[in-house]
């Protein structure tokens, strides 16, 4: 299981996190997990040269059945090329208590020469156990393909209300899972609640499943926006940014680029909180308890916010001159 998460860890990443593949964009700076269905090769493939931290063949909702068995053969290639475009790979499969994810599965690990995904997320997971299965299947491909057990890694999708009861046995049920990911429009229906462009009606599944997340020590992805509209994207997106998030899905290609935008530290952000930390320091080193700054107390908590977010600016820009 995934030790959990250390509340004053001063970088942003969660201290209970899985180390990183080589060349993989750490999961902590991964803003936007795209979500792209079907078996449309050519369109697929333009996804690797989108603004999309992630780029996920997304098996389950958005392909059809009845094109599931050609968008299947289709992952080697497009894992490779997306890989290729900069962009972490990853698949969506199918519940494994149904026989299309079994077949998904398989699947991803048919082609190892070509490539296999960086990480494989699955949908409605409501029990550890479950988690505890796909880890086991996942290990034995793996083995089979030559690659170090762990090399992929899982995200459990949180998609209902069972599951976001259990959503921090279920991040820590194996220690491949580096993330997970809450569901808006199925979370909705399983609630019964009226879906809204506000998303009032999924406020409480956000907060909890970050909390829950955090605890655990894994990144908690932000459900997708599912509607038109650019306010209401930016308005959801500042608003899992001021819960803590730092991921968000998405399904439309457009959405990826404002996400990435306004979960970036922004140069005046970066600037105040340097400046927070540097009153604070000097305070400190005066033998002052505490400091005020625009009129407000400068406390540890604040500070320590301060320094993870200059940390997590540095990383973004360390991972840009790559």
């Amino acid at each position: 299981m995934s030790a959990p998460a250390d509340p004053s860890a001063p970088s942003d990443t969660p201290s209970g996190a899985r180390p990183e593949a080589a060349g993989r964009r750490a999961v902590a700076l991964r803003r936007s997990w795209l979500f792209a269905g079907g078996d449309d090769l050519a369109d697929l493939l333009t996804r690797a040269e989108g603004p999309a931290d992630v780029v996920i063949h997304e098996l389950e909702d958005f392909t059809a059945p009845d094109r599931r068995a050609t968008a299947r053969t289709l992952i080697p290639q497009l894992m490779a090329a997306w890989r290729a475009g900069g962009r972490v790979a990853a698949v969506r499969i199918n519940p494994l208590e149904t026989e299309d994810g079994a077949r998904d599965l398989a699947a991803c690990f048919a082609d190892p020469q070509t490539g296999v995904p960086d990480a494989i997320l699955m949908p409605k997971v409501a029990e550890p156990a479950q988690v505890q299965r796909l880890a086991e299947s996942v290990a034995a491909e793996e083995a089979a393909c030559g690659l170090p057990v762990g090399a992929v890694e899982l995200v459990p999708n949180i998609e209902l209300a069972r599951g976001l009861m259990q959503t921090y046995a279920i991040a820590t049920a194996a220690p491949a899972v580096s993330a997970c990911l809450v569901a808006s429009e199925d979370m909705a229906a399983d609630l019964g609640a009226e879906r809204g462009p506000d998303g009032r009606e999924l406020a409480y599944v956000r907060e909890r499943f970050h909390l829950e997340c955090r605890a655990a020590g894994v990144v908690s992805i932000d459900c997708p926006y599912t509607f038109l509209d650019q306010a209401g994207l930016e308005a959801e997106t500042r608003d899992a940014r001021r819960l803590g998030m730092t991921a968000k899905s998405c399904v439309s290609p457009t959405h990826a680029a404002v996400i990435n935008r306004l979960l970036t530290p922004d140069a005046d952000v970066v600037a105040r909180a340097r400046r927070m930390v540097e009153i604070f320091d000097a305070a400190q080193a005066r033998g002052l308890g505490t400091v005020e700054m625009d009129g407000v107390n400068l406390e540890v908590p604040l500070v320590m916010n301060a320094r993870r977010l200059i940390v997590r600016a540095a990383a973004f820009a360390a991972a840009d001159a790559d």
